[in-house]
This record gives C-alpha cells, structure tokens and sequence, in this order.
C-alpha cells in the first residue's frame, strides 16, 4: 500500500512539470505531390516535444500537437524549411 502511494505522488509531481500542450497550424509552402505530406509530418515529427502531426495535403497545412516547453512555433517553421517545405503559422 505505501509503495503504491509514493508511485501515485511521483505521478502526479511528473505530470506537473510537464509543459503546457499547445496545437498548432502551419500553412505549409510546396507541396506538390502526394509524398510532399510524409516529409512533412516526418521533419516535424523529428522536433523534440511534438507529440502528433497531421498534414492536410489539399489545405496545404500541417497541424501539430506539442509540448510548449520542448517545441515553438519557430523550431516547427524551421524543421520544415529544413525539409524544402517554407510554412508560416496559420493565424
């Protein structure tokens, strides 16, 4: 019983520290092709914080769930820059 306490407590003091969850959409620049959107949520998925990433090939857009602690906005722009896709934030 007391070993599942102190479990229970560092569980909750793990979660506390842990950053804010955000979502986010980018307007993704390039995409052509129907493999354009797999290097897309590739280069994105590869930033650390970044829990999921869906690309929307006919929106051109790449919308990403991440930890606000780990990633931003500018780290995204630049993963996906990095990968010949230039995305800005959607607003």
């Amino acid at each position: 019983m007391r070993g599942s306490i102190l479990i229970a407590a560092l569980l909750l003091a793990g979660s506390a520290f842990a950053g804010t969850p955000e979502k986010l959409t980018l307007n993704v620049q390039n995409m052509t092709c129907a493999t354009c959107p797999i290097t897309v949520k590739k280069a994105l998925e590869q930033v650390p914080g970044v829990s999921d990433v869906k690309v929307d090939f006919e929106h051109k857009t790449a919308t990403v769930h991440m930890d606000t602690d780990k990633a931003n906005a500018w780290v995204l722009t630049k993963a996906t820059m990095d990968a010949g896709f230039p995305s800005t934030v959607r607003k």
